[in-house]
């Protein structure tokens, strides 16, 4: 199968990718992944997209769009793959299909996982992080007990900036604008599944496989 996985920040989509990898033998590729290695290599591509992104502009989609290509050019590719931050405009999901179709291969269906602003904003602002070893901890769902280095006892947790309330909706408010024709163009092709991401972390990875199976009967 080969799937594209949809979810705003917090919405757990990271998760629910590695889960689905492992589940179902998918070649996990993450944009995140794409850009951070073309930034470290200092590769054409990357050097282009540095220029835009020290600018604070977003990275054209023609740029993200070689660096999908050049990325479904390994070998590792497998049977099957999960699209993860990819595409984030119609553009780019014309461009996958394209690029599925000289691969002799086409998009089974996108998964949505659909969380509520309020859900989001509570999982975000409670998030908490070591600055000794990095290790995340939340006020509610993963209270801080011991540190994974044993360097502290809790007194070098913080609060990420990106975690504030005003700054999660300003971000929850961008990716809804800019994912809404996305969802739009995959429901007219009839390619979207949307999927609760809210429940117990067993429900919602019960939701979630059986979404993507239900592509394998089309």
């Amino acid at each position: 199968m080969n799937i594209v996985l949809l979810g705003g920040p917090g919405s757990g989509k990271g998760t629910q990718a590695e889960y689905l990898e492992a589940e179902l033998g998918l070649t996990h590729i993450a944009t995140g992944d794409i850009f951070r290695e073309n930034l470290n290599k200092k590769t054409p591509l990357g050097l282009v997209a540095q220029e835009y992104m020290n600018q604070g502009s977003l990275v054209p989609d023609d740029i993200v769009i070689d660096m999908m290509r050049d990325r479904l050019q390994r070998p590792d590719i497998g049977t099957g793959i999960l699209f993860d931050g990819f595409p984030r405009t119609v553009a780019q999901a014309e461009a996958l299909n394209t690029m599925l179709h000289d691969l002799g291969r086409h998009l089974d269906g996108v998964l949505y996982l659909e969380v509520p602003d309020d859900e989001i904003v509570n999982r975000l602002t409670g998030r908490r992080i070591c600055r000794e070893c990095q290790a995340p901890f939340h006020v509610q769902f993963k209270p801080f007990q011991t540190c994974p280095e044993n360097r502290c006892q809790g007194e070098y947790l913080y609060q990420r900036d990106d975690d504030q309330p005003d700054t999660i909706r300003a971000r929850l408010a961008t990716f809804h604008n800019q994912t809404a024709p996305l969802v739009q163009y995959y429901t007219q092709a009839n390619q979207l599944r949307t999927v609760p991401g809210t429940g117990s972390p067993a429900q919602v990875k019960g939701a979630v496989l059986e979404a993507a199976r239900a592509f394998q009967t089309f």
